[in-house]
């Protein structure tokens, strides 16, 4: 089989890599950060370190093209926001080298920017949270003056706002609050959007994930968030995969008006207000818990290389429900971090591991990648005493941004 080139350097791209290597297809992992935990995994039969596809794009893509003499004809995979934006902006010539697994610009932006995105659903009767997209100071002070807090001040595209801010999203209390961080992020280069936070705990967010073609669902799988990293605002870190016959609908109304061909997930949170499941985002590429379709019977990855490698088209077929997909890591720490504010029973928090589950990053039979992070995660904590110590005896200033949890939330 044709290799498979997966660009990535986060927990999706492991889902990635690990799904076609347990299909015998070779991976090939193009990464941009030193310690992504893919270039541990015993399914990566060659890495190659490329620049930031934000931060060096046109060095980026030239890594690309420079190794498509070694695997042209190869499926190239985008398995992050950063690389997905990349790629699609210079499909055209990738065209040439790859079999590109994304669309082109026009189609990528319109789910990569939520301005895009919330005006679509709106037009198609997709219910979303009431959302201001501000031009300017004056309309926050006006959205400010009437909307119920809290209220979440969040980016139009996640990937460029967590470079700068190292968070998905500010929570607002109130007014003052709203003003001041507005004037922090207004200067991100995709802007932002101020939204009402939808009330509820992290188990009313759920995924529709599916596969696509000419404007039809031929896949379809849902699931329910159990536990999020940072409680309330923060990506999943336990999922479990359950039937949500409720938002197959509103799934198919967005994907479909996206004219998205291929793999996405839709994420939808139930507003407890008015009964209704409202739409978050939609993620045009694999993600983060990819690993739990997976271990239900449907691997979304091996689909999409067999269809765009071979011509054949997916098919529905049944699924498991009541299984875990749990980020061990992140789990244990933001337990025992929010243990008093997410107000769990010990039996709520061990469920999922006594339960049929799946693990983020942790397989007996590729071990690599686990042991990677937890080293990653050693070297941030060493990093962060001795600059705490340095700061104590007077010998130099705490570094800016070299956080644990930060490293963590980004794996």
């Amino acid at each position: 089989m044709n290799p498979a080139v997966v660009v990535s350097s986060t927990t999706p791209g492991y889902g990635i890599v690990r799904a076609l290597g347990l299909m015998g297809v070779p991976v090939v992992v193009v990464t941009y950060d030193p310690d992504d935990v893919l270039t541990a995994s015993k399914y990566a039969v060659d890495v190659i370190i490329a620049a930031h596809p934000e931060k060096g794009e046109a060095q980026f893509i030239g890594s690309l093209v420079n190794i498509a003499h070694r695997y042209s004809g190869s499926l190239l995979i985008p398995g992050s926001d950063p690389a997905l934006a990349a790629i699609s902006r210079n499909k055209a010539e990738l065209d040439k080298h790859y079999i590109v697994a994304c669309h082109n610009w026009e189609r990528t932006k319109l789910f990569l920017d939520k301005m895009y995105t919330y005006k679509l659903a709106d037009e198609i009767g997709v219910p979303v949270p009431k959302t201001l997209i501000p031009a300017s100071i004056e309309d926050v002070e006006n959205y400010g003056k009437s909307v119920k807090y809290p209220c979440v001040i969040k980016p139009r595209q996640v990937h460029i706002f967590f470079d700068i801010f190292k968070v998905k999203m500010f929570w607002i209390e109130n007014y003052d609050e709203l003003i001041k961080m507005y004037k922090k992020t207004a200067s991100v280069d995709s802007g932002v959007v101020i939204q009402e936070f939808i009330p509820g705990e992290d188990g009313h967010g759920v995924n529709y994930n599916s596969y696509f073609w000419n404007g039809q669902p031929l896949v379809e799988f849902t699931a329910r968030k159990v536990r999020n990293a940072p409680p309330k605002l923060g990506a999943p870190r336990v999922v479990v995969s359950q039937e949500i016959p409720v938002i197959l609908e509103s799934g198919r109304q967005i994907v479909k008006a996206l004219g998205f061909d291929g793999y996405s997930c839709t994420e939808f949170k139930w507003d407890p207000r008015d009964n209704t499941y409202k739409l978050m985002e939609v993620n045009g590429r694999h993600n983060l818990s990819s690993l739990l379709s997976i271990e239900c019977g449907l691997n979304f990855p091996w689909m999409q290389y067999k269809h765009l490698m071979k011509g054949e088209l997916p098919t529905q077929s049944s699924w498991e429900k009541g299984v875990y997909w749990i980020d061990f890591l992140t789990d244990a720490l933001y337990s025992a971090k929010s243990f008093r504010q997410e107000r769990y029973s010990i039996k709520e928090y061990l469920r999922p591991y006594l339960k049929r589950h799946i693990f983020a990053d942790l397989d007996l039979w590729d071990l690599g990648p686990f042991l990677k992070r937890w080293e990653n995660a050693i070297e941030r904590v060493i990093t962060v005493l001795w600059n705490l110590i340095r700061v104590k005896l007077g010998c130099g200033s705490q570094k800016k941004g070299v956080y644990l949890k930060t490293k963590i939330d980004k794996q």
